[in-house]
């Protein structure tokens, strides 16, 4: 099955297209910018790529594009590269054609004329990309996270462990945390990197149509299948499927993916032919998932099936050794910290985790005026009080409609209860005043 890359700063050009894409039977990976798009190019299968001009907000000039094209091109001269243009890069994507881009399309796209393109030159891509894999080693990708802390540590060793077997891993943690990072840590270091890496974002999808989405269906199975598609397990057949927000999956769907994790076997939506597939499933939530249970939103069965091991992500609030490194990462080679910066990213709270560093980062780059960040740069003092009262006023809310019954609130909140306790005493909420 071919797999596409698609390049994009806009997630939702990006859930457009992997949403177009996949309902067309193809596998479908992502990138927001030039880092991520080369990791994915250097450690996985990619038979084209969908790139847009740009990767920074306000940016218009093309450049972005053009230095990837040239970089993607350095890693596989014979990867077909299809650029994605407003009218004013226009003249640049045309010269990047000329330069041995495969073809362009102007926004807003048109689908047609998309997929006939992604269908011309993703197959013959394919074909000679597996030719040349034969004569290559098998050797797993370099260990690409950033992190200092013993927590993190003992994390990761834990991961590496876990990805050798195949078993199911459930992982746990705030959003933001980087739970879909380490998903994908896990599948480039199991004996299944070579193969596809398949992601799904539960909580993105509307209901009536997660289990389509997972187990594809034949036209006419519902209003608006005007045609078969294959689902995200046949896509993931022989490699790994990340089910993101797991305890956004309906019940019906739940006790079709129970059975698939069991044999192995499922029917699209309106078929009779019995498919099999040999899939590794890694899931991820925030939600307590045993409490989910408890009330009866999620099957137990399924959740001993999905949580063969539990890897929880702390948030990076617990380890704060990380925030550093981390935020050198995020800024690049060309900039640094001064030691009044970094104590500030410390003493941060982080509510938003490491995607909110990785924002305030990049917020910071554009207000710098030098190439060594200064605390001003990064307005945190604001931040940090809105932050604190914005998380202090849901909470109350949220007790306040269930009357301060703490597993209640916290499962609406994507908290365990351990965690809803520390927030509780943290802004110095009195639960009975609220009951």
């Amino acid at each position: 099955m071919p797999q596409i890359l698609i390049v994009d700063d806009n997630p939702d050009i990006l859930e457009a297209l992997e949403l177009l894409l996949s309902l067309h039977g193809y596998a479908v990976l992502t990138a927001e910018n030039e880092k991520q798009a080369l990791l994915a190019v250097s450690h996985q299968r990619v038979d084209l790529v969908i790139q847009d001009m740009n990767f920074a907000q306000g940016i218009t000039s093309g450049k972005e594009g053009k230095s990837l094209f040239t970089a993607l091109k350095a890693l596989n001269s014979d990867l077909p590269i299809i650029l994605i243009t407003a009218w004013t890069q226009l003249e640049t994507a045309i010269s990047l054609v000329k330069s041995g881009a495969t073809d362009y399309l102007q926004k807003p796209w048109d689908d047609v004329k998309l997929l006939d393109l992604v269908a011309k030159y993703s197959l013959n891509s394919k074909i000679n990309q597996d030719k040349n894999n034969q004569s290559v080693s098998n050797q797993k990708p370099a260990d690409d996270f950033i992190y200092k802390s013993q927590e993190m540590q003992t994390l990761i060793s834990q991961a590496s462990k876990v990805a050798g077997a195949n078993v199911n891993v459930l992982i746990t943690g705030a959003n933001g945390a980087g739970k879909e990072k380490l998903a994908d840590y896990i599948h480039q270091q199991s004996p299944r990197y070579n193969s596809a890496f398949i992601k799904v974002n539960m909580g993105a999808l509307p209901h009536d149509l997660m289990e389509a989405e997972l187990f594809g269906a034949e036209k006419g199975a519902f209003t608006g299948a005007n045609q078969a598609r294959i689902g995200r397990f046949e896509a993931a057949d022989g490699g790994t499927l990340f089910l993101d927000e797991i305890a956004n999956l309906t019940l019906a769907g739940q006790m079709k993916l129970l059975r698939v994790l069991q044999t192995g076997e499922f029917e699209r939506l309106g078929a009779n032919a019995t498919l099999k597939v040999d899939v590794r499933v890694l899931s991820a939530t925030n939600a307590d998932l045993r409490l989910a249970v408890q009330q009866g939103t999620f099957r137990e069965d399924l959740y001993y099936r999905l949580n063969v091991i539990e890897l929880n992500l702390p948030d990076l609030a617990y380890r704060k050794a990380d925030i550093v490194p981390l935020a050198q990462y995020f800024i690049g080679n060309d900039c640094s910290l001064s030691d009044e910066a970094a104590q500030t990213l410390t003493d941060y709270t982080w509510p938003g985790n490491v995607r909110e560093l990785e924002n305030a980062c990049k917020r910071a780059l554009v207000f710098a005026n030098s190439s060594t960040l200064t605390a001003s740069d990064f307005q945190l003092a604001s931040s940090q009080k809105e932050a604190a009262l914005g998380e202090k006023g849901n909470i109350e809310q949220v007790l306040i409609k269930h009357k301060g019954v703490i597993k209640h609130t916290a499962l609406e909140l994507g908290l365990s209860r351990q965690a809803l306790y520390r927030r509780i005493e943290k802004y110095q909420i009195d639960v009975g005043s609220l009951c």
